[in-house]
C-alpha cells in the first residue's frame, strides 16, 4: 500500500513537471513574439524559473550520485540560467527524460533504432559533456562581459555567441582591458570546444556510414561465399552423376 502511494506521488510530480515545462515553452514563445501582456508573462517566466531552480537544487542535494546527476541533468541546469527567457527551452530535456523513464515510446510502439541511436549520440560520443562545457563558457563570458562592459545580459549573450562561433559581426565589441581579456579567453574556448563539438557530430555520422558500408560489404561477401559453396556442391553432384553414367555404360 505504501509503495503504491509512493508511486502515485511520483506520477503526480512528473505530471506537474510536464505541465510546467510545456507552460515554460509557451511562455517563451509569447515573450519572444510579444503576444499578450509582456509584464505578466515576464513575471510568470520568473516564477517558473524559481520553481525549476528549487526543484534542481532539491534533487541535487538529495541524490546519492551527484556526479551522474550533473551529467544527466545538464540541460536542467541550462534551463535555470537567468540570462535570457529562451534558456527555458532547455527544460524540454527534462521532458525527454520523463518520456524515457515511463517508456512512453515503447508503450506507443515508437521505440526503435532511432531512439537507441539518439541516446548513443548524446551520451556515448560525449556530446552532452562538450555541449554543456561550451554553453557554460559562453554564458560565463557573457555574464562577465555584461558586468565589465555595462551591457544588458541579452546583448552580452549575443556578443558571446557571435564571438565563440567566430562569426564576429562587430556590432558589440569590448572596450575595457578586462573585457578584451574575456574576449580572448572566449575565442580560445570557442575555437576549442565548439570545434570539438562539431567534429563529434561529424564523426558520429561518418562512423555510422562507414559501419553501414562495412556491414553491406560483409553481407555481400557472405552471399558470395554461400553461392560458391553451393556451386561446389552442385559440381560434386554432377561429377558423381557422370561417374554413375560411365559405370552404367561400361556394364552395357
Amino acid at each position: 500500500m505504501k509503495k503504491h502511494k509512493w508511486t502515485r506521488l511520483i506520477m503526480c510530480y512528473h505530471v506537474i513537471v510536464t505541465i510546467l515545462t510545456l507552460w515554460s515553452v509557451v511562455n517563451v514563445i509569447l515573450l519572444t513574439f510579444h503576444w499578450g501582456d509582456w509584464q505578466l508573462e515576464k513575471h510568470i517566466a520568473d516564477a517558473l524559473l524559481g520553481v525549476f531552480a528549487v526543484d534542481y537544487v532539491s534533487r541535487f542535494v538529495t541524490t546519492p550520485d551527484r556526479k551522474t546527476f550533473l551529467i544527466h541533468s545538464a540541460f536542467d541546469l541550462l534551463g535555470i540560467i537567468p540570462m535570457h527567457p529562451v534558456f527555458a527551452l532547455f527544460r524540454l530535456g527534462r521532458l525527454a527524460r520523463l518520456i524515457r523513464y515511463h517508456h512512453l515510446f515503447y508503450r506507443l510502439g515508437w521505440d526503435g533504432k532511432w531512439t537507441h541511436d539518439f541516446h548513443r549520440f548524446i551520451y556515448s560520443t560525449g556530446f552532452i559533456y562538450l555541449f554543456s562545457i561550451s554553453i557554460a563558457i559562453i554564458v560565463l563570458s557573457a555574464l562577465l562581459f555584461s558586468v565589465f562592459e555595462h551591457q544588458s545580459l541579452s546583448d552580452s549573450l549575443w556578443w558571446a555567441i557571435t564571438t565563440a562561433t567566430t562569426v564576429g559581426y562587430g556590432d558589440d565589441t569590448p572596450h575595457t582591458p578586462v573585457g578584451k581579456v574575456i574576449a580572448v579567453g572566449l575565442m580560445f574556448g570557442g575555437i576549442g570546444f565548439i570545434g570539438l563539438l562539431t567534429s563529434t557530430i561529424t564523426d558520429f555520422f561518418t562512423t555510422d556510414t562507414q559501419q553501414a558500408e562495412q556491414a553491406e560489404v560483409t553481407v555481400t561477401s557472405t552471399e558470395v561465399n554461400l553461392l560458391l559453396t553451393k556451386i561446389d556442391q552442385l559440381t560434386t553432384k554432377v561429377d558423381q552423376l557422370q561417374a554413375d553414367l560411365d559405370r552404367l555404360k561400361h556394364k552395357h
